[in-house]
């Protein structure tokens, strides 16, 4: 049997080396508590088609696609905690960034501009940008133009280049970014933040048990607080999880509730 294992969120070029390692860490605390058919590494082929496997053991996924998309195919198992100023607990937001140079002062100053997103599919570089905006749109739309970049990395370098003129970026992202590949960061500053949501969910197929589930759950926690593990989290920013129910995710469908609400459906 094929059994699927993947960290996609998070998994920059920098990190992969401490994202390895606190899958092996991982690994060794699934197989401990008798989770058979552990990966020995993380499979990096397409995220999507992890989300849609009944083999998914682990991953971590977008919020937005967890209650969207996705919803009723994979099954949430703990909601990650962040060493970054902007979380709270296991609340994050996302940075709406322009250039460093930029004369824009407030969200209004950016009307008729261009913005950049990563996909329609992500919470944080689009469904927040799309609530943070909508009370400012008029006859659902605000922006000049919205360009799609395909990753958090691709909207910053847009902004920090003058392809466009805003972008917004989860603050995990930016912050390990910051850390790990300071020039892709380097050209932008903070205009103003998002409302908070609660943070990437790891999750499983939704056809596991719940004793798999609680096997999983425990392994997780565990991980958080094994000391030999110090330094890989704090590298990946990981100060431990926070168990949610799923409705906590309904936070989210509110963002686009409201945006709908305000007659601006979509980012334009």
């Amino acid at each position: 049997m094929m059994v699927l294992a993947s960290l996609p969120m998070y998994d920059l070029e920098p990190l992969r080396d401490a994202t390895d390692a606190w899958w092996r860490a991982l690994a060794q605390a699934f197989r401990e508590r008798g989770l058979e058919n552990v990966p020995v590494r993380l499979d990096r082929a397409d995220r999507h088609d992890h989300w849609s496997s009944r083999d998914l053991l682990l991953s971590q996924t977008c919020g937005w696609p967890l209650v969207n998309a996705f919803a009723g195919r994979l099954r949430l198992l703990a909601t990650p905690r962040y060493d970054v100023p902007c979380c709270q607990g296991s609340d994050y937001c996302s940075l709406i960034l322009v250039r460093h140079t930029s004369r824009v002062a407030e969200l209004d100053d950016l009307r008729g501009l261009r913005a950049a997103i990563n996909g329609a599919d992500s919470h944080s570089g689009y469904n927040a940008l799309r609530a943070t905006i909508a009370p400012l749109a008029s006859a659902g739309t605000f922006f000049g133009d919205v360009l799609v970049s395909g990753s958090h990395q691709g909207s910053l370098a847009m902004v920090a280049q003058g392809t466009a003129d805003v972008c917004a970026v989860d603050c995990v992202s930016f912050a390990l970014m910051q850390e790990t590949m300071p020039d892709a960061t380097e050209g932008v500053r903070v205009l103003a933040t998002t409302r908070c949501a609660p943070a990437l969910p790891y999750v499983t197929a939704a056809q596991r048990g719940d004793d798999e589930v609680e096997a999983l759950r425990e392994g997780l926690l565990a991980a958080a607080s094994d000391p030999r593990l110090d330094d890989v989290r704090r590298r990946l920013r990981l100060k431990g999880f926070a168990i949610l129910p799923l409705e906590a995710y309904d936070r989210i469908s509110a963002f686009v509730a409201m945006a709908r609400d305000c007659g601006y459906p979509e980012v334009a």
